[in-house]
């Protein structure tokens, strides 16, 4: 089995509320994936799967043999095999599995009504199991499949608190936990596209897939120069990263989602310094507040195309003072492209540039 010693994260009693309009069901998930608002909570032990061996781990059978050690969200892990029953909490993780060839190792996939997975990658998955479709699985249904490596977009997916298994929990039965960079409650503020890096480079020597992760990593970095290249000699655009729900505006001041704007080349009209983003990276704002801000592009956090038409139209409607509506330099990105560890955040910096500077 793979060794690893985590060290249990303490649990928060009070937490940041949500803006309204960022805990609305259209939004939900997108929000949850991106906050990573609920940590761990420490749950009683649980019994270890059918076909555990005799310390409670799933047999390695051919695993290769690693010598890793790690900090992942405040819990050292250590792995001395790597994982062979790896579930992906999120599409985005089981992507990023997949994309790293270790599509016969992902046994479990959940979450999949968040976004579909590209054709390519679906095809690689095999027998994978879904696990649950718009929320986490329950703790019954996760070790079900007899998971050695859970990989989660936040800590949300492992609150014991909401019938998930916590990460004790899957410990106690042979399973290692991990969570996307970008979700670590504690780095939520602070996030950037550089964390999915971060989980490439981890994930490559935990499954010893170091030469895939280094072409990922390569491609991803290539990727992001050629969608800074697109804002060279230009004066940059002022942004507002806004979601609408109704009649209320909600906007973005740090994490990865402010970072997308900086590496798209925009200079995003609202700063984490400012008092509003003291508790959290979404502060709900005024018609009047917007308008007073007045950026020369609008980037905006959609479900659907619905979501979208729906979103254009009350810009339309209610802010055409503003300079992004009057030159209709509105860019919508889909919010699963910004959930923590996701290969569509490079994505999603290639979209803003381009709507930037694209011409």
């Amino acid at each position: 089995m793979p060794l690893m010693t985590p060290t249990r994260p303490t649990l928060l009693t009070t937490l940041p509320a949500l803006p309204a309009a960022l805990s609305s069901t259209r939004l939900g998930i997108a929000v949850l994936a991106g906050a990573g608002l609920l940590l761990t909570a420490c749950g009683t032990g649980v019994q270890g799967p059918t076909g555990a061996d005799a310390d409670g781990g799933v047999d390695d059978g051919d695993a290769a043999v690693v010598d890793v050690a790690l900090e992942n969200c405040g819990q050292e892990m250590e792995f001395d095999a790597a994982p062979q029953r790896a579930v992906g909490m999120s599409p985005a993780q089981t992507e990023l599995l997949v994309r790293l060839g270790l599509g016969d190792q992902v046994v479990g996939v959940a979450q999949t009504s968040s976004s579909e997975l590209p054709e390519d990658v679906s095809a690689q998955l095999g027998e994978a199991e879904e696990l649950s479709d718009d929320q986490p699985p329950s703790r019954e249904v996760l070790l079900q499949v007899e998971p050695d490596f859970v990989f989660a977009p936040t800590s949300y997916e492992f609150s014991a608190d909401q019938g998930f298994a916590s990460i004790a929990q899957l410990a106690d039965a042979g399973a290692a936990s991990y969570i996307a960079t970008g979700g670590c409650f504690e780095r939520r503020s602070e996030g950037t596209v550089e964390d999915l890096f971060t989980d490439i480079e981890n994930l490559g020597e935990i499954f010893a897939a170091e030469e895939a992760a280094e072409e990922l990593i390569d491609d991803g970095r290539d990727r992001l120069q050629g969608a800074a290249e697109l804002s060279d000699g230009a004066e940059p655009l002022s942004v507002a990263q806004v979601y609408v729900e109704g009649d209320t505006l909600s906007v973005v001041g740090g994490g990865v989602e402010y970072d997308i704007i900086a590496q798209a080349g925009g200079d995003n009209v609202f700063s984490p310094d400012e008092d509003q983003f003291d508790s959290f990276v979404f502060a709900q704002i005024s018609a009047e507040e917007l308008a007073a801000r007045d950026p020369e592009a609008i980037v905006f956090g959609v479900e659907d195309t619905a979501h979208e038409e729906t979103t254009r139209e009350y810009f339309a409607q209610n802010h055409s003072e503003v300079q992004a509506v009057q030159e209709d330099r509105l860019i919508p990105v889909p919010n699963h492209h910004l959930f923590p560890g996701s290969l569509q955040n490079i994505d999603a910096v290639e979209r803003v540039a381009d709507g930037l500077y694209g011409g």
